[in-house]
């Protein structure tokens, strides 16, 4: 039994040590938001956050994860009103959606440490996330409106 912290919560998982940390996530956990894409870290369709950091879930042995703090989409935030998902919404980012959850999340990393990003700072941060929908730009436009939403909210305290 190896234990995961997921969102805040704690789950007694009977993983190998050896499973990619996605499908301890998807099918012993049951948070099915992250995203099986490519297998091979090529994608970014299951990045989640572990220690903060954005990781390819397919590819990060669970024994790495434990004793970690992992986050995926469905513990960005409890409502599904972080900046990011609002923006995605408002810009009307998903087409068929299928990676925006490695999308969202991999930004979530970028807006934590450049709250101002240039669309080059964007553009490089967001690299190694495809999406097959080719919604880059309305992704950028997401990511700006993300940030403003974040300045507002840290001026107005």
């Amino acid at each position: 039994m190896i234990t995961l912290n997921i969102n805040q919560k704690d789950y007694q998982l009977d993983a190998d040590p050896d499973m990619p940390l996605l499908w301890a996530i998807r099918d012993l956990a049951g948070l099915t938001g992250t995203k099986f894409g490519c297998g091979v870290a090529q994608c970014g369709a299951c990045v989640v956050h572990l220690n903060g950091e954005a990781v390819r879930s397919c590819v990060t042995k669970v024994s790495r994860a434990a004793g970690a703090k992992i986050v995926t989409i469905e513990g960005l935030s409890q409502n599904n009103d972080h900046p990011l998902q609002v923006a995605w919404n408002e810009a009307n980012v998903p087409q068929c959606g299928y990676c925006h959850s490695g999308q969202i999340m991999s930004a979530a990393v970028l807006l934590r440490e450049n709250p101002n990003p240039t669309d080059e700072d964007i553009d490089m941060a967001m690299s190694g996330n495809i999406c097959r929908c080719g919604t880059y730009l309305r992704i950028r436009k997401a990511i700006h409106l993300a940030a403003e939403m974040q300045r507002k909210v840290s001026s107005s305290k």
